[in-house]
């Protein structure tokens, strides 16, 4: 029994392991893109800069569960910035983000969450207001699909 215990939280283990292993080019391959767009510093401030600013889900079953896009930003500026507030534009998206300042040259996440269920099925298009500290002040993002009911036979 004893051994049947140790077999099972070494695999565990190793499962986890593996696990983030995987997960590590994905993180790596964003630290890489925010390095890049960090290389170009903006003077005069904190400059807010996404790696994009528009995602499409395409088509998605309408009760297939919340979708979730991550926007990847870099402050490219010479000072801190800060997120002061994320607003959307229907209560079907919701945003999450860290308070704390950006310094020069890091990068930071917005989690956009959507959720189809709330709404009609059909096309959506949802935009999202970021305010900062950054020199415009103002930054938009947005996400697009077309949320399909899918009918059971």
């Amino acid at each position: 029994m004893r051994g049947i215990l140790i077999l099972m939280i070494g695999l565990l283990v190793c499962t986890g392991a593996a696990a983030q292993r995987r997960q590590k080019p994905n993180r790596e391959k964003a630290d890489t893109a925010c390095m890049q767009a960090a290389a170009g510093r903006v003077q005069g401030g904190a400059h807010l800069h996404f790696l994009e600013t528009a995602h499409d889900f395409g088509d998605i079953p309408r009760r297939g569960g919340d979708l979730v896009k991550e926007f990847t930003f870099v402050n490219d500026g010479t000072e801190p910035l800060v997120i002061l507030r994320v607003i959307t534009s229907c209560t079907c998206t919701k945003a999450s983000y860290s308070k704390r300042p950006v310094a020069p040259g890091q990068c930071g996440v917005i989690k956009i969450i959507y959720e189809p269920h709330k709404k009609e099925p059909g096309a959506f298009s949802k935009v999202i207001q970021i305010f900062s500290t950054s020199v415009e002040g103002r930054n938009l993002l947005t996400i697009r699909g077309n949320s399909i009911d899918v009918k059971k036979l």
